[in-house]
Order: C-alpha cells, then sequence, then structure tokens
C-alpha cells in the first residue's frame, strides 16, 4: 500500500476515532459483564466477555492499518457512558446503541478510503462494517422475547 496516499491525515483521524471508540467497548463490555446477576449470568457475562474480546481485536486491527500508512495511533479512549442502569435488558440497548455508533465510525471510514481509493482501507472497513451488523443482529434477538422473530430495535443495520 502507498504510504503517500492523498488525504492520509483525514483517514488516520477516522482510524484513530475508531480506535479509541473500540477501546472503550473493550471497557464498557468488561463492566457489564461483572454487573450481570441472575439466572441467566453464566452465558450473558460469556458473551460480554467475548465482545470485550473481539472489541479488542478491532482496536488493534484499526491501529494496524493506522502504523500501515505511516500513522500514529491514538492512546485516547472514546467516551464512557456509566448510566448506572443495569437492568440486562437497558446494558444490551447501550450495547446496541454502541455498535450503531460503530457502523457509522467504518462508514465515514469507508467513504474516506473510496475518495482516497484505498482499496486496502475500503475491504477493511467494510469488514468491519459487516462484522459489527452481525453483532446488531445478535443484540437485537437477544432483545426480542421468546417466540417473536420481529426486529426489536430497528436499525439500518444488518
Amino acid at each position: 500500500m502507498k504510504t503517500d496516499m492523498p488525504n492520509r491525515e483525514p483517514i488516520i483521524a477516522a482510524l484513530n476515532r475508531i480506535l479509541e471508540h473500540e477501546m472503550a467497548g473493550v471497557v464498557r463490555y468488561t463492566h457489564y459483564s461483572l454487573m450481570v446477576f441472575g439466572f441467566s449470568r453464566i452465558p450473558v457475562v460469556n458473551w460480554f466477555r467475548s465482545a470485550a474480546s473481539e472489541t479488542l481485536a478491532h482496536a488493534v486491527a484499526a491501529g494496524e492499518m493506522i502504523t500501515l500508512i505511516g500513522g500514529y495511533p491514538s492512546l485516547g479512549i472514546g467516551p464512557l457512558l456509566e448510566t448506572h442502569h443495569h437492568d440486562l435488558r437497558e446494558m444490551l440497548r447501550e450495547s446496541m446503541d454502541f455498535e450503531i455508533q460503530g457502523v457509522d465510525l467504518y462508514k465515514q471510514l469507508l467513504r474516506l478510503a473510496e475518495d482516497a481509493g484505498s482499496i486496502t482501507i475500503e475491504e477493511y472497513a467494510r469488514q468491519k462494517i459487516a462484522e459489527e451488523a452481525m453483532h446488531i443482529g445478535d443484540i437485537d434477538k437477544m432483545l426480542r422475547r421468546p417466540g417473536n422473530i420481529t426486529q426489536a430495535v430497528k436499525t439500518e443495520a444488518p
């Protein structure tokens, strides 16, 4: 990949926003995993911890893309939401909002990559959009009542 691509700085800035967002997700999902109580605790804790691990992998991938094109990865963390609402449904709704924000960030990156003609970054963004859409779908299914096949939350993704 050419590191002298035009519009490199906006791409690096977008990737750093993604990196910070994903790092905040690691904290968020880890916190949620600690706050789950009740009969479904074990599988839900495992799901949140798995989400934290996958979100960390997304952060690492964003950092790798930044350094690939000669940028400096941010040490920042995106906004950390603490509503003090630890009802499982509320944590899942907050997770849905977080994932939708992630899709929006990856879509912004995709537009910048298309403008810059970077197929590598375009493909990276498309892959992450698809992965985030699957997360949104999983969360949506968890928010549904048993037997209800209608989407719980209307979203653009998946």
